[in-house]
């Protein structure tokens, strides 16, 4: 299978390296006549230098590139979204995406897609950070901003640079079955399907420098008071303006209403209890200021697309595959007696009880 990667300069070096290490780790499962045929193709010959500085070389430029591939992926970069790209190139890229079988881009290289004409009417996603612009720049793409990875028919995009590997991963299940993906994943030390959307990842809280701002101000006051149910009206009396003005100003300087705010406030503290603690739901509920535990799981689904029990699960499952690594090399070097295993604060004898609660 005969897979082309299309890279700039200022290209992401991990959208790059994150997707050819998958293929790379899946060609290593596989025998020779089914493993993948990766090529690097550049918008000019030669080299490319990386954000970070890293310079790639490139075999060969599109205009050279005359493969069929079956898979068109392009990597994206900070200079991605300013972009004005040469129309030949986007002719070429407009002419061999749809002649491929599968097609689409890591991150915020679906900017070059855009401009090559390729998502009107197709379901797509890209960084947090740049799915407002996408869709006011391309407003006749259908941009879903929470999103990992999207697919659409022959169409796949993804959220940030390590969004990349799942959406890999995804493909290397569709062509090669679940389980060699999974092997891959464990290769990798990834899951094979994250949980959640990109706003685990993205800094809702965006709370301004000025310790005195009428968002740090709330801030504080949600915090203080977070068991508590109150109206916009309190949070204006409280930063002391009025609620038409504490709206307004919010709104510009948070970029979300207060009420989103607060909500994603109450969100992140029950995270860190149920990562941090053994606190049934209910409990947890109540202390975050949501109505109950069924109302907390709505919420954590709708924001997060896990619910409060499979996030403490998934944390408890991860922290203890990084402690059994540690205790795996640590006894290797210095044999000692078995200790009762731990994950985090909370003994791995009683994971399974916690996440009945």
């Amino acid at each position: 299978m005969k897979l082309a990667v299309v890279v700039f300069d200022g290209v992401q070096a991990l959208d790059i390296a994150g997707p050819m290490d998958v293929f790379a780790e899946a060609n290593a499962l596989l025998p020779p006549h089914k493993r993948y045929e990766i090529s690097l193709v550049g918008v000019r010959p030669d080299s490319v230098t990386c954000s970070n500085g890293m310079q790639i070389s490139v075999p060969v430029d599109y205009r050279n590139y005359a493969d069929n591939c079956d898979l068109l992926l392009v990597a994206g970069g900070p200079r991605a979204p300013e972009m004005q790209p040469d129309p030949e190139f986007l002719s070429w890229l407009h002419d061999k995406a749809l002649s491929t079988q599968r097609f689409g881009a890591v991150c915020n290289g679906v900017f070059l897609l855009a401009h090559a004409g390729l998502l009107d009417g197709r379901e797509v996603t890209t960084h947090w950070s740049e799915t407002k612009r996408l869709q006011e720049h391309f407003p006749r793409a259908c941009v879903r901003p929470d999103k990992i990875f999207v697919r659409d028919g022959s169409l796949f995009t993804c959220g940030g640079v390590t969004a990349g590997i799942d959406l890999c991963l995804a493909l290397v299940a569709e062509d090669l079955g679940h389980a060699l993906a999974v092997k891959v994943a464990k290769r990798l030390i990834v899951y094979i399907r994250r949980d959640g959307g990109q706003s685990q990842y993205s800094p809702y809280l965006a709370v301004g420098p000025e310790e005195d701002s009428i968002v740090s101000k709330a801030l504080r006051y949600v915090n203080d008071h977070i068991a508590d149910a109150f109206s916009i009206e309190e949070l204006a009396d409280a930063v002391g303006v009025s609620r038409r003005t504490f709206s307004r100003t919010f709104a510009k300087h948070a970029k979300v209403s207060p009420s989103v705010f607060v909500e994603q406030v109450r969100v992140d503290f029950a995270r860190k209890l149920l990562e941090q603690t053994d606190v049934p739901l209910k409990t947890i509920a109540f202390r975050c200021g949501f109505h109950s535990s069924t109302h907390m799981r709505m919420i954590f689904s709708r924001r997060l697309d896990i619910t409060p029990k499979e996030y403490r699960l998934r944390f408890l499952e991860s922290e203890g595959a990084s402690r059994d690594a540690a205790e795996q090399r640590n006894n290797s070097e210095h044999p000692m007696p078995q200790k009762p295993r731990r994950v985090g604060r909370i003994s791995a004898s009683h994971a399974a009880a916690i996440v009945e609660h």
